[in-house]
């Protein structure tokens, strides 16, 4: 790997957000291929965040300073991707349902999936089914979230409205949160469950291939 990708790559790693930035901006001018940037040091180092996570060796913390990382490297080559016709691996729809108002996760999860290199579209806390469908319009997948049991019932309701707009068929659905489970998904029937942010942008790779 370029010594320069190898500079935003432990940037995006340590989150220094500043370095990520400047040194992006760096590897523009060299020139570096805007798709090598991507890949290797944005993406890649994304990816070993996940790998971190999930072996008890960075927690949410570090995961969200990452993440703010790579996301101020990416703001700076997000124009030059569009010019260049390198488009993301997929559209995801996210939001938190209706009634519940919490968004920590559910930002970490947004991060996690830009960071995996999906186009990612947050609708924002207290949606109500019908925001979800419209939004999913050119979407793959709508990751839903909820943190309380009394707005679980929410997530049933929101893929029986895509059932009733005759979409249910066109989109994969994930969801997660504190109080869900595996069983619980299954029920609802949604395509996935992520127990973390991790997972949820590993299970997101993983139903665009299904």
């Amino acid at each position: 790997m370029d010594a320069r990708l190898q500079v935003i790559y432990g940037a995006v790693l340590n989150g220094d957000k500043e370095t990520a930035e400047t040194q992006v901006r760096a590897a523009i001018d060299a020139p570096i291929p805007v798709n090598n940037i991507l890949q290797d040091g944005l993406i890649a180092p994304m990816t070993q965040v996940g790998k971190l996570f999930e072996a008890q060796e960075f927690f949410v913390p570090e995961m969200l300073v990452a993440a703010r990382a790579m996301q101020a490297g990416l703001a700076v080559l997000r124009p030059l991707l569009a010019e260049s016709g390198i488009g993301p691996v997929g559209k995801v729809v996210i939001g938190t349902v209706k009634g519940d108002l919490h968004d920590i996760g559910k930002n970490l999860v947004a991060m996690m999936l830009e960071g995996a290199g999906f186009a990612v579209v947050d609708i924002g806390v207290d949606q109500a089914p019908e925001s979800f469908v419209e939004a999913a319009k050119g979407a793959q997948i709508v990751a839903m979230s909820a943190l309380l049991t009394t707005t679980m019932p929410a997530m049933k309701a929101t893929i029986d409205a895509f059932v009733k707009a005759g979409t249910r068929r066109t989109v994969k659905i994930l969801v997660g949160g504190a109080p869900l489970t595996k069983a619980f998904a299954q029920e609802i029937g949604a395509d996935g469950y992520a127990a973390d942010a991790s997972s949820a942008a590993r299970l997101a790779k993983e139903v665009l291939s299904r």
